[in-house]
């Protein structure tokens, strides 16, 4: 007898037939049900009673998975629409004034050839006016306000709306693109340039959506720990659809939904073009950003498309409707938003039933469904799906919200694939959009060869009555806010503990930097301001011993029994923790950096973040974000982790950071250092912290690189002027004996090289008479950064000389340089050396071997920097030539 509870043959193998099924008798009912209303009503009929149930079944509370996708139609049906808080017809007219005085921005620029971008802004006009108007917190009321990361390149409407408050004047709109003279406004939001007002750099695609991921986390983490109370404050991203296929917009999904970031809303504005073309050109973004977002556990809220599809949908008698709608392509739907009825008829509402509809419907309103009538261009619709948002609990909320690139512009613009490059209208193009718009501009202000900028006038009842909405909201919206905190000086003790050095113990720059943060950690003052961030790997650097302290930030604590709870050093997560392991994932712990390292202006609360990584991994791969974080001005420190290209023994080609500090160079925030010894990280940390926390704080953030390499760690020597030397970039550690006779140069070496350039110190003064001074440069990049600017000053008539300059002034012979670094790094300053100047590095792929063997490799190490010591003494006549080829065959070095 066969098992009944066993799949025939001709049955579908399901999932399910490795459970047991209590009452078969029941399934077999329902599954006959579903056949009998296949055969009877059709498959759409089926499909649309099963969405019934799995919803019903949703919201009785069983425990369903949810869909993926759902059908091509708004998530919040017309009739479940919430009653609309403002005056319709006044936001009408004030987004008219806010789409005219856009173009008319861009336009004026773009007669001189700045550009700008037009088409952005006019589709998703109300995805910003509903926000400005009715959900967007400012700073004065409760809290921070709501964090606004916009899409860059609809900055034109957010600066035409500044001007309509009175925040901006007609001179700045003049000034688009206008930077130079310090007084213009800048392309994209960057607050760098306009300091008061953007508070998010986002045009560099793909990092805003990550960014507002992680400072949404950090606003969570803020609340958590008693720093600051976050709970009133919202974070809204605007991304273009386009955009979402930067792999940085979607990485951080998951972390919004695990953590349950309801405080979190995107606003995806889905025009279906990129810059040069539709987003899915034979498929459907909407539908697959929704399988993404869902998938990811998000909720997801559908406004695609107006008032005027509303009654056509409830006539759907047999489902073809919303069939059609979700079969056509993005790029067909582009299409039929630019052409006339005949066409749509004809390329849209196909089949009989379709036929019927578009019967009843005159020419104009069918070509109105498309190249209006879409769920992003109305007050209504925006409205309804952002109070859905703010509406829901639990997760964080996407809109995907559909428009027509170019709506309003004009049927050159409306949709078409240049038009991201189209820079202009014509006036008479101007004249058509002012009619469309209902604009009381008259002709006579159109007769020139310049359109006008267009305002009602201070007094007028639109201008009113944005105020007044702003007021009610906490005050204007965007703005950036510093209010003055200096964080109370540190205590001296941790500082002093690594001045005094390590004695006999050996110690690797990395651990003897991790312990004066866990030091500093402890004080009352300010140590609950650290943010440690690390991406998986705290053991690696030695950092697990703040596991049981400070605690690991996770906002659901610790619901297991951690398997290491017996060791001292145990796994502990906490809803307060301080530690933030962020896993594997740069991108999101450069994102984590940038929220706490701004923080000061956000929240008005000044954290110290500390980031260490895998010094291969951070400029390199992160390097975008850097500079974001450079032009958000971010505060704290970053630091590279097992630096150098020859110090992570085994790792190889992919692991050996021999450039990072030629990349960091390239950003004007970073301040950069390579420490040789724990108290030049004492004496570079302490003025890092006065520079960023005291009284005068810099808008920099500091870069340090430390080895992992344990080396005897002295004391600070006893030296004049060694701390200015350290924070400057560069101090002479070991002279020469100054009786001995012989030949002189100078040996520059930073980080672990330092220890290469002893050892060649003692071997040229014992085994050829030559005599070096050494010195430690702990920063390359800020010499050079001292000697540009001693440059511009002589362009000024000032007289000035580079500290380098200054500093090997007059000393003996020629000079070499060497570190763990491509040669490009020390190559920065050779211009300002007075000297004969020569450099050794780690240039080309990294290799796994033992450091030694690395080292001789790459030529830097001691007795290779010994023999090109002896070799530009050679070339510059000071000793026989023969002696070279001595050293060689001496140190193995001619095999």
């Amino acid at each position: 007898m066969s098992d009944p509870s066993r799949p025939t043959e001709t049955s579908v193998i399901s999932e399910l037939d490795q459970l047991p099924d209590r009452d078969r008798e029941e399934t077999a009912e329902w599954q006959a049900s579903l056949d009998a209303v296949v055969r009877n009503a059709g498959p759409e009929r089926a499909a649309y009673l099963m969405r019934r149930v799995h919803e019903f079944a949703a919201a009785s509370g069983a425990p369903l998975p949810g869909l993926l996708s759902t059908d091509y139609i708004n998530t919040v049906p017309a009739a479940a629409q919430p009653e609309f808080d403002g005056d319709l017809e006044m936001e009408s007219r004030i987004t008219a004034l806010n789409r005219w005085n856009a173009a008319a921005m861009v336009t004026r620029g773009s007669r001189l050839g700045l550009g700008g971008h037009i088409s952005t802004y006019a589709s998703a006009a109300w995805l910003y006016e509903i926000g400005f108007n009715h959900f967007f917190r400012g700073k004065d009321g409760d809290g921070s306000g709501d964090q606004l990361f916009l899409q860059g390149h609809a900055s034109p409407g957010i600066y035409a709306r500044l001007f309509l408050e009175g925040r901006l004047s007609r001179e700045q709109l003049d000034g688009f693109r206008r930077e130079a003279g310090g007084h213009g406004l800048p392309s994209y939001p960057h607050p760098r340039r306009l300091p008061w007002l953007w508070e998010f750099p986002t045009v560099s695609m793909g990092l805003g959506p990550l960014g507002a991921i992680y400072q949404a986390r950090f606003n969570r983490y803020l609340q958590a720990r008693g720093i600051k109370d976050t709970s009133a404050s919202r974070v809204w991203a605007f991304l273009g659809d386009g955009e979402t296929d930067e792999p940085e917009s979607m990485a951080a999904l998951t972390v919004a939904s695990r953590e349950g970031l309801d405080n979190l809303t995107f606003v995806i504005n889905c025009n279906l073009q990129r810059l040069d073309g539709p987003v899915r050109s034979n498929s459907k973004i909407v539908q697959e950003l929704e399988a993404r977002f869902r998938g990811a556990g998000w909720n997801v809220v559908k406004t695609l498309w107006g008032e005027a599809w509303d009654p056509l949908l409830g006539q759907d008698t047999t489902g073809d409707l919303v069939r059609r709608l979700g079969e056509v392509p993005d790029a067909q739907m582009q299409t039929l938003a630019a052409r006339d009825a005949a066409y749509i008829r004809k390329n849209f509402f196909t089949g009989d039933a379709l036929s019927a509809l578009s019967a009843a419907l005159s020419d104009a309103q069918v070509i109105d469904l498309f190249e209006n009538s879409r769920g992003g261009h109305e007050p209504l619709k925006v409205y309804a799906a952002y109070r859905a948002a703010v509406e829901h609990r639990g997760t964080p909320t996407v809109i995907l919200a559909q428009t027509v690139k170019g709506h309003t512009l004009g049927s050159a613009f409306e949709s078409r694939n240049a038009n991201h490059q189209m820079k202009k209208l014509t006036m008479q193009q101007f004249r058509e959009m002012r009619d469309l718009l209902g604009l009381p501009i008259p002709d006579s202000a159109l007769a020139g060869d310049q359109v006008p900028f267009w305002h009602p006038g201070e007094n007028s009842p639109e201008v009113r009555y944005l105020r007044e909405r702003r007021a009610a909201l906490g005050g204007p919206a965007p703005l950036r806010r510093v209010i003055a905190k200096p964080l109370p000086e540190p205590p001296a003790k941790p500082f002093e503990a690594l001045e005094k050095g390590f004695g006999h113990q050996e110690v690797a720059t990395t651990m003897a930097l991790v312990r004066l943060v866990k030091d500093l950690m402890r004080d009352e003052r300010t140590g609950a301001r650290w943010v440690p961030i690390i991406p998986d790997e705290a053991r690696t650097f030695g950092m697990e011993s703040m596991f049981p302290t400070a605690g690991i930030y996770s906002p659901l604590g610790q619901n297991y029994d951690p398997v290491d709870a017996d060791q001292l050093l145990h796994y502990k997560e906490s809803t307060t923790g301080q530690l933030l392991i962020e896993g594997i994932t740069e991108a999101g712990s450069v994102a984590e950096f940038a929220a706490a390292a701004t923080s000061y202006a956000t929240h008005g609360e000044p954290m110290i973040p500390f980031y260490i990584f895998y010094a291969m991994f951070g400029f390199q791969r992160t390097g975008d974000q850097f500079w974001a974080l450079g032009d958000q001005m971010g505060r704290g420190f970053v630091v590279g982790g097992t630096a150098g290209r020859t110090t992570m023994t085994g790792e190889g080609l992919q692991h050996g950071d021999g450039h990072s500090h030629l990349l960091a160079a390239t950003n004007p925030a970073a301040v950069s250092y390579d420490p040789a010894f724990a108290y030049e990280i004492a004496v570079i940390v302490r003025d890092g912290l006065r520079r960023m926390y005291g009284e005068q704080p810099e808008d920099v953030f500091y870069y340090l690189t430390v080895y992992n390499e344990p080396k005897h760690q002295p004391a600070m020597p006893a030296l004049p002027g060694v701390e200015e030397g350290i924070v400057r970039g560069i101090y002479r550690y070991r002279p020469a004996d100054p009786a001995a006779a012989g030949p002189r140069l100078q040996l520059l070496s930073s980080g672990t090289a330092i220890h290469w350039a002893l050892r060649a110190q003692e071997l040229l003064a014992s085994d050829w008479n030559v005599h070096a001074d050494v010195w430690s440069v702990t920063s390359w990049t800020e010499l050079r950064r001292d000697a540009m600017r001693a440059d511009d000053a002589r362009m000024r008539g000032e007289d000035r000389t580079p500290f380098v300059t200054g500093a090997l002034a007059g000393a003996p012979g020629p000079v070499l340089a060497v570190s763990d670094w491509m040669r490009q790094v020390p190559d920065q300053i050779s211009q300002w050396i007075e000297q004969d100047y020569y450099s050794l590095g780690t240039d080309g792929f990294g290799l796994s071997d033992t450091r030694e063997d690395v080292r001789r490799y790459f030529h830097v190490d001691a007795e290779s920097i010994v023999v090109t010591a002896l070799d530009r003494l050679a070339r510059a006549g000071q000793i026989p030539l023969a002696i070279v080829a001595q050293a060689r065959a001496r140190y193995g070095l001619d095999r």
